[in-house]
């Protein structure tokens, strides 16, 4: 795990262990971007923490970045992975270590099909309520799962449940990793409360703002069936469906 330019195990000690917990919130800038996003990107940055991918340049091409959370497997992955390689879009696959346990098949498809696989850690803890040692732990398990059954060398990680600390981020940063939270939300995430397509389908155009985050969870039913209609809106309006965290 890489630990270039990032701060020495002693430098976490100091900094607060205040449990935070994301949620993009309602109010939107001009650009239709949670305002929460902008400041949190802009106070949690040191730490490799994105809120949403923030764009290069004004006047590039607008993007979208995808990313599903998967603690369990409910039936719906594969479809998700032939919309997305149907459509020509690469996402970002946040794993726990029970998914990587007992999906070999489906993740090797991921890797496949060149997506990137994610840290969601080992065993989903909130991060800011357990030791250093305990997050190094929980980062560092998986990771070593995922390289040595895939091959791939993971440097995103998404904090369970959305908590995290100054400490958490600085800890995950130590590791090699990003931490990537969202833009877009919804309650997709339980099977039997999924909600209705159409009106689930409008939430996510809706969202659509330069550099946004969606996270969706493949348990969903209706993540499945509405997938591809939603990236041919995105695209049509202009925007590029990337992995790559821009700055």
């Amino acid at each position: 795990m890489t630990k270039s330019n990032q701060p020495k195990s002693s430098s976490t000690i100091s900094l607060s262990t205040k449990c935070n917990g994301w949620g993009m919130g309602k109010d939107l800038d001009e650009k239709n971007c949670p305002i929460s996003c902008v400041d949190f990107q802009a106070k949690y940055q040191k730490f490799g923490a994105y809120f949403y991918n923030p764009p290069k340049q004004e006047g590039a091409q607008k993007t979208i970045t995808l990313t599903f959370d998967n603690g369990y497997e409910n039936g719906f992955t594969e479809k998700i992975l032939d919309t997305l390689d149907k459509k020509q879009v690469k996402a970002v696959f946040f794993l726990t270590g029970d998914y990587a346990k007992k999906n070999a098949p489906i993740i090797e498809k991921m890797v496949s099909k060149n997506h990137v696989l994610g840290n969601h850690s080992q065993t989903h803890p909130s991060m800011p309520g357990i030791s250093v040692e305990k997050m190094k732990s929980e980062i560092q398990t998986l990771h070593k799962t995922i390289m040595e059954k895939f091959g791939v060398e993971m440097t995103l990680f998404r904090p369970p449940k959305g908590e995290f600390s100054e400490q958490s981020l600085a800890v995950t940063q130590e590791m090699g990793y990003k931490s990537i939270f969202w833009s877009f939300a919804y309650a997709d995430w339980d099977p039997k409360k999924q909600p209705d397509e159409n009106e689930a389908l409008n939430s996510l155009k809706s969202h659509l703002h330069d550099g946004a985050i969606y996270l969706l969870h493949t348990v969903s039913q209706t993540n499945a069936n509405i997938l591809a209609d939603f990236i041919d809106h995105a695209k049509s309006q202009g925007y590029e469906f990337i992995v790559q965290m821009q700055q």
